[in-house]
């Protein structure tokens, strides 16, 4: 039952980064970010969010760095928004899984044209 709880509300936390995402000023941040996954501990301690850019690596990693900056106000405004008892932290790992993806796909279809 537990597991439930915890992938509803990794849900919803998911939903409402992608949108406070959006309301960022700080131009380090991406407008393409991408939430790719995300880790929410059993006791809702804290929350690793997995986030990839579609500009690159370099755009991702300085996004990432932006992010860091904002946790507080991000955690602030989860707070506010779903009414949990516990806000977990945030941290933020960069992932270059878009990236990859795109270059495989480059890839697949230089091989399709030979």
């Amino acid at each position: 039952m537990a597991s439930i709880k915890i992938s509803r509300i990794s849900e919803d936390i998911k939903r409402e980064l992608a949108e406070l995402f959006r309301e960022l000023k700080d131009p380090r941040i991406s407008q393409m970010l991408s939430i790719i996954k995300l880790n929410l501990s059993n006791d809702l301690s804290y929350c690793k969010v997995y986030v990839s850019a579609l500009e690159g690596e370099e755009q991702t990693v300085s996004s990432v760095a932006g992010l860091k900056n904002a946790a507080g106000y991000l955690r602030r405004e989860l707070s506010g928004r779903l009414h949990l008892r516990k806000t977990p932290e945030l941290r933020f790992v960069a992932d270059g899984s878009i990236a990859y993806s795109a270059h495989v796909n480059r890839l697949l279809e230089e091989d399709k044209e030979r």
